[in-house]
């Protein structure tokens, strides 16, 4: 046994202050000078080959390790707190959550329970994320990595109440062998690919997932459910929860939520809102009739990391009864049993998830909401939607653009057309455009395909996009465009 005793406490606190003050203000700058930047750029070699190095057997100090993270991470970001990053749907951050990143590091909370107030912060924002969809009170939730995760719960929940209330199975304990006829679960064709991840670790498996043709409009057509649902009965299956989606990942399209609650009530299923990208509308003053019937869901998703702008990661999920969901997943072993005082006596947070282990994502979210207020963020929300019609606009008034799906919320699917090019030629035209743009570091779009017509989707989930940037868009769009056709290109 060595005598001298180690800690990976700063030998020289002075020195870390120093240093620590130093990586605030940079990262500030950083945050403030955003714009100036590209979007992205693609790393050298020689920087891709320092993330190649072998394991560290002896330190090299703080100092030359944030030297050699300055030159080699922050000016190869993926780009997405940039305002004119609008690929797949992400959020953009904030400095105020940043700082709350930092906080919960520093504090070093579990937040899989105990009576500490790290705990009640995240029960207020869970709580808070309630109120925003309107569930009342003796609803629960809980916060979690992502949209993913947050609707494997609720799918989870789902599954076991229906079981339970169709077979009087309890599935914790028989497992879905014990089930009389096999479940059903109903989506349109545009679902987000986590719930077939989530009917496959459910023990299911994909075939319970029936998925319902969409109308023109990408929303579910729910005539095509109806019958699905009496053809699946018939034919020996057991329809068990309803999908809907409030913000498809193609197009934003909402499901009609009131008819579909409708629906599920006449049948006796249980209705869960994947709400992960059009949810929080529901805060919006301008919109949130879009979603109009949220609140009478039996579970929804939602994802705090993308309109309420928080770091990565933060989702949340929220059912309405408390009861169903803590049933699903507590568990008390001996060695987590509650004492009548002390840090043990509080409520065990990890009993409404996977999770034992839970980071203190909370955080970062009340410091934001706390700072701005949800009405600053509903505000964004209406901005947002507002810039996609802007840019449909812009797409609309030129004749090498063409829209390829309606406008809901803040997707927009349009590509460059200049007439006379097949669909193939198209999909190489344009993709060459979305990787041109990416490259100059001009903007970041993803692309679809959408009704066999590939296109590009920017998805304006950015509080720090201005119309001007959606001019350039359009306007560099266009000169690439030209050039590549001029070119031969395609």
């Amino acid at each position: 046994m060595t005598n001298r005793e180690e800690t990976l406490d700063p030998k020289d606190w002075e020195a870390f202050r120093s240093l620590s003050h130093r990586i605030v203000d940079e990262a500030t700058d950083y945050l403030r000078d955003v714009r100036d930047r590209p979007v992205w750029q693609s790393m050298p070699e020689d920087v891709r080959q320092a993330f190649t190095e072998p394991l560290p057997v002896e330190g090299e100090g703080l100092a030359s390790v944030y030297a050699e993270l300055t030159a080699n991470l922050m000016a190869y970001p993926m780009g997405n707190i940039h305002p004119r990053f609008w690929m797949w749907y992400m959020g953009s951050s904030n400095a105020t959550g940043a700082l709350g990143d930092y906080l919960a590091a520093v504090i070093g909370s579990n937040l899989g329970g105990g009576d500490h107030a790290a705990a009640l912060v995240d029960n207020q924002v869970v709580g808070w994320c309630r109120q925003m969809m309107g569930l009342p009170e003796g609803s629960s939730g809980t916060l979690t990595s992502g949209g993913s995760m947050a609707n494997i719960i609720a799918l989870t929940v789902a599954r076991n109440v229906m079981a339970g209330a169709l077979f009087g199975i309890d599935l914790r304990e028989e497992g879905v062998a014990a089930l009389a006829a096999p479940l059903r679960f109903y989506a349109s064709d545009q679902v987000h690919s986590c719930h077939q991840k989530g009917v496959e670790l459910l023990g299911l498996g994909n075939k319970a997932l029936h998925r319902v043709a969409s109308k023109p409009d990408f929303t579910i057509d729910i005539h095509a459910l109806a019958r699905a649902i009496v053809e699946d009965r018939a034919a020996g299956f057991t329809p068990a929860c309803v999908i809907a989606t409030a913000g498809t990942v193609n197009t934003g399209a909402i499901d009609d939520l009131k008819a579909l609650r409708e629906l599920c009530d006449r049948e006796g299923l249980w209705l869960h809102v994947d709400g992960c990208i059009g949810a929080l509308i529901a805060i919006a003053p301008e919109n949130r009739h879009l979603v109009a019937g949220i609140e009478k869901a039996d579970s929804i998703a939602l994802d705090p990391h993308k309109w309420l702008h928080a770091p990565f990661e933060v989702g949340c999920v929220l059912v309405r009864d408390g009861t169903a969901h803590h049933s699903t997943f507590a568990l008390t072993p001996e060695y987590l049993e509650a004492t009548p005082r002390g840090i043990a006596s509080a409520h065990w947070l990890h009993e409404y998830g996977p999770q034992t282990s839970r980071g203190f994502r909370a955080l970062k979210v009340w410091m934001a909401l706390k700072e701005h207020g949800v009405g600053k963020f509903g505000r964004l929300i209406d901005q947002n939607i507002a810039q996609a019609h802007y840019l449909a606009g812009l797409v609309e008034a030129d004749d090498r653009l063409e829209l390829v799906a309606p406008v809901t919320v803040n997707i927009v699917c349009f590509r460059y057309n200049p007439g006379d090019l097949d669909e193939a030629q198209l999909k190489k035209l344009n993709t060459e455009i979305m990787l041109r743009l990416q490259e100059a570091g001009t903007a970041a779009l993803s692309d679809t395909t959408i009704g066999r017509r590939h296109c590009l989707r920017p998805a304006i989930t950015n509080h720090r996009t201005r119309y001007e940037d959606l001019d350039l868009l359009t306007a560099e769009t266009c000169r690439l465009g030209d050039e590549l056709v001029a070119e031969g290109f395609a």
